[in-house]
């Protein structure tokens, strides 16, 4: 196919990407074994880079619960669920969800991705104020921006500075705000750290304001019997927002909230009413997971995690809060590219992490653990990590 002005740019920029170690390209796995994968490259791995942190993604139950969705449903939802009806799997799980986390109802979305910019969308407007940590998910970041709302952010976990932010009254043509909405992670994604939701949601209070939390990090993996950080202090916001792809193991998102506002993003989210439903053998393994989360086996790997965590802390004196992301930031994109290539030499698979995903000049290696990960794995990552570093990260 010959080359197009188009193809030209777009070479260029590529080129660009790569001369400033920003060039990114999804690793050819062509086997993956629980916490173990094999490169087209490379032997076998230990695998520190996935969020399936109780490692069900492999696990009997969820494979059997989808082999017989399939088989009884097919493979696809066929349309929108608005259109070509939901399946009995889609309300099952909402209906057990919104159980677990003792809330009247929840809605599945086919991403986590999708749930975020669909509830903020749906939400919010033109007219309305959205108060945004300043290390917010993409997703959120996106759907804050499609919203039209007017977005003030506030300085990255700092409760005083979003009740600040809350506080302001009208828009830049001297309106008052229709409604006032704040939205945070629960467990940020790229460090691993945990927002203060007790203040943030006594700053709600405060200024007539709806908490939206993300617990895309922290639903089945933190928190009193896996129910998230919410639950953990305490908190009830407006809506909760989650992800299935974690450490549920499969795939897909969904909120949980009320009725009103269950009801309501059902008819406003595009997300939810232009794409096709989630597939319903995805919403049976989903359920399969659930059970697992909300049962004695879920304590146990929940401990196991726990555990893991603690000792991959202890081993390289890294101080952050116990959840499953550990960052450990190396500056430059460069060396946070190189530190990930001397790993996978030693047989394990950290991804480095660098801008737009982070900010500037906080490139890293990004490593989760799971509930799977033996102890022998996670002694062996830690002596690699000294290996390849003066002194210990």
């Amino acid at each position: 196919m010959p080359s197009s002005w188009l193809d030209d740019q777009l070479a260029a920029e590529l080129d660009d990407l790569n001369a400033r170690s920003r060039l990114r390209q999804c690793p050819p796995v062509v086997a993956l074994r629980g916490t173990h994968l094999d490169l087209e490259d490379s032997a076998q791995l230990v695998s520190f880079s996935s969020n399936d942190y109780l490692g069900l993604s492999t696990h009997p139950e969820l494979v059997d619960s989808a082999i017989k969705a399939v088989t009884l449903r097919g493979i696809g939802a066929g349309a929108s669920r608005l259109v070509s009806g939901d399946r009995p799997e889609h309300r099952e799980f909402e209906s057990q969800l919104a159980d677990f986390l003792s809330v009247p109802s929840s809605l599945l979305f086919p991403t986590g991705y999708q749930a975020n910019i669909g509830a903020i969308t749906a939400l919010a407007g033109q007219n309305d104020l959205i108060v945004s940590d300043a290390l917010n998910h993409a997703s959120l970041i996106d759907g804050c921006r499609l919203s039209k709302a007017h977005v003030a952010i506030y300085r990255h976990g700092d409760a005083s500075d979003a009740r600040k932010a809350l506080s302001l009254a009208t828009n830049s043509r001297g309106q008052p705000f229709r409604r006032k909405l704040l939205v945070t992670e629960s467990v940020f994604s790229m460090d691993g750290d945990v927002a203060p939701l007790s203040a943030l949601d006594t700053a709600c209070k405060e200024q007539g304001a709806a908490l939206i939390v993300d617990e895309a990090h922290a639903f089945g993996a933190l928190g009193p019997g896996g129910q998230g950080i919410c639950s953990l202090q305490n908190v009830i916001p407006a809506l909760r927002i989650g992800t299935l792809g974690k450490a549920f193991g499969t795939a897909g998102g969904f909120l949980v909230g009320s009725d009103t506002v269950r009801n309501y993003v059902l008819n406003r989210a595009r997300t939810f009413i232009f794409t096709t439903g989630l597939p319903p053998s995805i919403a049976a393994a989903s359920l399969a997971a659930l059970n697992i989360i909300r049962s004695s086996e879920g304590d146990e790997l929940r401990g196991l995690l726990s555990e893991r965590i603690k000792q991959l802390h202890a081993g390289i004196g890294f101080k952050g809060p116990m959840t499953p992301i550990c960052p450990l930031i190396l500056g430059p994109d460069a060396v946070a590219l190189q530190a990930s290539a001397k790993l996978r030499e030693l047989g394990v698979f950290v991804q480095a992490i660098r801008p737009p995903t982070v900010p500037e000049g906080t490139s890293r290696l990004r490593i989760t653990i799971s509930a799977r990960h033996t102890s022998a794995e996670v002694d062996y990552l830690v002596g690699c990590l000294k290996s390849i570093s003066p002194s210990p990260p």
